[in-house]
């Protein structure tokens, strides 16, 4: 589906991911060097979710990105597409989403970026270490209130924005 059709389509995160959507912008330098793949003419298969989290921060950047390196996105949700899904899992083990498989006009594969970029991982991963062992009684309670402090921050972050951004522009111009 294409991306206004998964927005569309959402019934959880979209508030969220449209805020960000909205509000999120690529510098010019950034703009710049985006425009240079255009004569590529890209697309991007896109593995997600609504009530994923990561994807709501990370696909309107995506979509961002895309408008301006000419990319044509389609989105396929991940749980309906497990066989594709599990030629792309994060760590060989995990069916962690967003990833994004860029192609050329040739359907041959030039990128793949997901599910997250490197400082949000990092903070993910020291946010999680905070958390109780997972028999302990109070360990799903802590999960909660760590993953929607995770949520909230996405949501209003923009050096977290501007992180995925270099993260996936990266992907793009290697």
């Amino acid at each position: 589906m294409t991306a206004d059709d998964y927005i569309n389509a959402m019934t959880r995160n979209k508030d969220g991911m449209v805020s960000i959507y909205e509000k999120f912008s690529l510098s010019e330098e950034d703009r710049t060097k985006l425009e240079a793949l255009k004569s590529k003419n890209l697309r991007a298969i896109v593995l997600t979710e609504d009530w994923c989290g990561d994807a709501m921060l990370n696909n309107p950047i995506l979509m961002t990105i895309a408008e301006v390196a000419g990319i044509e996105i389609r989105m396929l949700l991940r749980d309906q597409n497990l066989e594709l899904m599990d030629g792309y899992l994060t760590n060989g083990t995990s069916r962690a989403i967003p990833i994004y498989i860029f192609i050329d006009q040739e359907g041959n594969e030039v990128a793949v970026w997901g599910p997250r970029a490197p400082e949000v991982q990092a903070r993910v991963d020291k946010g999680r270490a905070t958390l109780p062992d997972k028999d302990a009684p109070d360990f799903q309670e802590k999960q909660l209130a760590l993953y929607k402090s995770f949520n909230e921050t996405y949501q209003t972050d923009s050096a977290i924005w501007q992180a995925v951004a270099n993260s996936i522009i990266s992907a793009l111009l290697k």
